[in-house]
């Protein structure tokens, strides 16, 4: 059930998903990622698996500090996502891409907690941005995520968490339930989907 919930959610929100990020967090997300990007500090030639990898936001950073920080030119991501029409969107943000033209990014429709078209022991790096959370067996996740890495990889997981300070907590909920699903509404003629989100 929570499987279908989501993968009909994402399917609304596709195509408005990262001017939507932008405005429910006033941008603070991209930080968010940038920090995430800098804390993997990914070596020269690593493979990135992005699983909920959706419009591609964190395997373009990816790939943008390799270029950048690492003069790299052989890294590489696969993007895999359960719901195609986020992965559409990854894959027309790199489709003229130099990363498609060097065969350094890869897209799959495929769930979390069954990657069997992933071999072993193959990912220098898995990430999960903002996603764990919309599975249903976040234990299946992780060990899927412990069979693809190699030995020494690294699972790093961005995601929210619960806010302690009751005030903050009070503002966060605000937020939450009140102001983004109106913005869902005003800017993506979708109350309800952002309701979920």
């Amino acid at each position: 059930m929570k499987e279908s919930l989501v993968r009909n959610v994402f399917s609304n929100v596709a195509s408005n998903y990262d001017v939507m990020n932008d405005a429910m967090s006033m941008g603070i997300h991209r930080l968010w990622k940038d920090h995430f990007i800098h804390k993997m500090a990914p070596a020269p030639g690593a493979k990135l698996l992005d699983v909920a990898g959706g419009t591609g936001d964190i395997a373009q950073r990816f790939l943008e500090y390799q270029d950048s920080a690492n003069g790299d030119s052989t890294s590489s991501v696969h993007m895999v996502d359960i719901n195609p029409d986020m992965l559409r969107e990854g894959e027309r943000r790199f489709a003229d891409s130099k990363w498609q033209q060097q065969n350094r990014i890869g897209f799959t429709v495929g769930n979390a907690e069954k990657l069997e078209f992933i071999e072993d022991n193959s990912f220098d790096v898995y990430t999960i941005a903002f996603g764990i959370r919309n599975c249903t067996h976040p234990d299946q996740v992780v060990r899927e995520a412990y069979r693809v890495l190699k030995p020494g990889g690294r699972f790093m997981c961005l995601e929210f968490s619960r806010v302690s300070n009751p005030v903050l907590a009070a503002i966060y909920d605000m937020h939450s339930f009140y102001v983004i699903p109106k913005l869902g509404e005003l800017i993506a003629n979708d109350r309800q989907s952002y309701e979920y989100l």
